[in-house]
């Protein structure tokens, strides 16, 4: 189950970054679903996970597009509607590389309040995730899945408002590379890590690094599984199916170090098509590229 972000993804590609005052051509544009709790639902659920989906849509053409999308997928959906008012948007430039820089449009209407959220929704689950962008409600439901036992993981790159309350409440904390510094003041992951760990109480914690792959802390050791080497297209949507990779993998009881491993090829993977989800690839393909897929050298 997730709880947490959807957006309408506007994909601009471009032949270099822009400087200041310049004017480029775009070669292509695409207007697709995203979101990073909504991106790794639909992954979940194309792995042959059972998978439900709790978030705020506006009443425009894109919430129909993401309610679509859902229907599609099969994925059930609790979603509330902020009357006039445009659904979540994100605008990201894509450059030859793949890598991209995102632009983001919420309106505060969108913002998901705990009083929107039904216990039941969670307590049934097996896995519940959240991003941190509805702080309050992610709250919320994190609670209540720790007082029912059932493990969260968070998808985390800003330290939000109210942000601590809800990490008490997280198992597997596995975040972008700059947040815990953001947290801890600590710069080096080696010991911020183990400093986020000990102070939320988490099973894990973690950062992803993108080329350089995936550090994690579970309390005793330090764990490192290396990124794979594909044909990148964009990298939208790589940290998302990374979670889902990671949830997939929990549910399957597998250990760690299989779980991250899993993880960063399901992420790689989705970076070889345009999209938050246009790579997404099944249980099979991700375990062919851990099996025969070559590795980014370890750079930190």
């Amino acid at each position: 189950m997730g709880v947490g972000l959807n957006a309408t993804d506007t994909l601009i590609y471009i032949p270099q970054y822009p400087p200041p005052g310049s004017k480029i051509e775009s070669h292509s544009i695409h207007v697709l679903p995203g979101g990073q709790v909504a991106s790794a639902v639909i992954a979940c659920q194309r792995w042959g996970l059972r998978t439900r989906y709790v978030g705020k849509l506006g009443d425009d053409h894109a919430a129909a597009l993401h309610r679509d999308e859902f229907a599609r997928a099969g994925v059930e959906t609790q979603i509330t509607t902020a009357d006039a008012c445009a659904s979540h948007q994100s605008f990201i430039l894509v450059e030859p590389s793949g890598e991209r820089t995102v632009l983001r449009r919420n309106d505060k209407k969108l913002v998901l309040q705990p009083g929107e959220l039904k216990r039941e929704w969670v307590v049934n689950a097996r896995a519940l995730l959240v991003d941190g962008c509805d702080t309050a409600a992610a709250t919320a439901a994190a609670a209540w899945a720790r007082e029912a036992g059932i493990p969260v993981v968070a998808d985390l790159d800003e330290a939000y408002p109210g942000i601590p309350e809800l990490l008490s409440n997280v198992d597997y904390l596995i975040v972008s590379r700059d947040f815990p510094e953001k947290i801890s003041g600590e710069r080096k992951l080696e010991k911020s890590l183990p400093l986020l760990q000990r102070r939320f109480g988490c099973r894990l914690t973690a950062a992803t690094l993108g080329t350089e792959g995936v550090l994690a802390w579970d309390g005793k050791n330090v764990h490192h599984a290396c990124a794979y080497q594909v044909p990148t297209v964009d990298t939208t949507g790589a940290g998302d199916i990374f979670h889902a990779g990671f949830i997939y993998a929990l549910l399957q009881g597998w250990p760690l170090q299989r779980q991250l491993e899993f993880a960063c090829a399901a992420a790689a993977l989705n970076c070889t098509a345009i999209g938050a989800r246009g790579g997404i690839r099944n249980v099979a393909e991700i375990s062919d590229l851990i099996k025969n897929g070559s590795h980014y050298v370890r750079g930190f």
